[in-house]
């Protein structure tokens, strides 16, 4: 499931944030590397290869992920600086283009990435820029996930129509009147909206950040829920009415990263990734998505995953907090758990959590 699996011995800090210095050259040897065996191939085949092709979905979010990521890996390895090393191919995927079904209905949250996948094999592009939780928890024979970004805010929001209000800060769900409607066609946000409150109705919105804003504001609901990650992305996190603590609104695995696929073969540039991955990036999202892989549940299993580093005690080692969620659709059973660890057990530790939630919940939670 990933390239650079946590090590199983102790990790010093110094291992785990290295200088930026480092980062750097290792990147720019491996970027040369890689132009090297460019120009061996151009010469040996009279082929272009550079500049490297990075897909993309083309939605605003993604590609605003996209260029990013790119920012930040030309930061890092000056060598690639107005070279034009980089060549953005937007591809459109299934999710993107039908929206008046559910994922589930039209095979799983993994059609964000199934088009941009494909061209990948087919080596149409190098490289490719995900939101880590629309990725299947097993990639394609001969895909690794090369790199992790810098987490965003985690949280999910609570975003009310023109017609709510709320001065209650302590409880942000005493906006929704009785029997309000809410938009969204995430199954884990309408399960534990509904734990807390099964009166309300719950309808299908689908598409970008925008367009589902725009739903809202057209009244086809009363309220909806957003990843925060995507708001300030895109500098719309005024529109957030609440972001909701994790502890009340368990977000999904992988929630707020952007991750990087490339070909299993192509050392060169997992190389040059490995160099500007994020360290805590990786810790949690391992945990996350070992914890998702064990539960194996459907896109129609509400599933919630959140892991996050935390000290021992002031100045000392981090320690990982692993929070696990498994409920009904219709929030009638809602079980959530936590497992604190060693960080190098992350993997172990998502395996045992979601092992613990799946023994103690309905079978029938599991099934297609």
């Amino acid at each position: 499931m990933s390239s650079s699996p946590m090590s199983a011995k102790k990790i010093s800090s110094q291992d785990r944030f290295p200088e930026s210095e480092a980062l750097q050259k290792v990147a720019a040897a491996a970027m040369e590397r890689q132009l090297r065996k460019e120009r061996e191939v151009v010469q040996g085949h009279n082929k272009k290869i550079l500049p490297l092709k990075v897909g993309t979905r083309a939605s605003p979010l993604a590609l605003v992920q996209t260029r990013n990521f790119l920012t930040i890996l030309t930061r890092f390895c000056p060598v690639l600086r107005n070279m034009g090393a980089f060549e953005e191919h937007q591809i459109k995927t299934t999710g993107d283009t039908v929206l008046n079904r559910r994922l589930a209905e039209i095979g799983g949250k993994g059609l964000f990435a199934k088009e941009i996948h494909e061209a990948l094999l087919r080596g149409e592009v190098d490289f490719a820029v995900h939101s880590l939780k629309d990725l299947e928890t097993e990639l394609p024979d001969g895909l690794v996930l090369a790199c992790t970004m810098k987490r965003e805010d985690v949280r999910d929001a609570l975003i009310l129509g023109p017609d709510l209000y709320n001065m209650d800060f302590e409880n942000p769900f005493a906006a929704l009147p009785q029997g309000a409607v809410v938009g969204s066609s995430s199954v884990r946000r309408q399960a534990q909206l509904l734990h807390a409150r099964p009166d309300l109705k719950f309808t299908l919105i689908r598409g970008n950040v925008q367009t589902r804003l725009d739903k809202l504001a057209g009244r086809e609901c009363q309220a909806s829920l957003l990843a925060m990650a995507g708001l300030k992305r895109l500098g719309l996190e005024s529109r957030a009415d609440f972001p909701l603590d994790p502890t009340l609104m368990v977000p999904a695995a992988g929630q707020g990263i952007v991750g990087i696929t490339v070909r299993a073969d192509d050392i060169e540039l997992r190389e040059l990734l490995a160099a500007i991955e994020d360290y805590e990036s990786r810790a949690v999202m391992t945990a996350e998505r070992a914890l998702l892989a064990e539960l194996d549940g459907s896109c129609r299993t509400p599933i919630g995953g959140y892991a996050q580093l935390m000290p021992l005690v002031s100045g000392g080692e981090p320690h990982l907090h692993l929070t696990g969620l498994v409920a009904r659709e219709d929030g009638s059973f809602l079980l959530k758990r936590s497992i604190s660890g060693a960080i190098e057990d992350a993997e172990k530790m998502g395996r045992q959590l979601g092992a613990s939630l799946r023994a103690d919940s309905p079978a029938d939670i599991f099934t297609e």
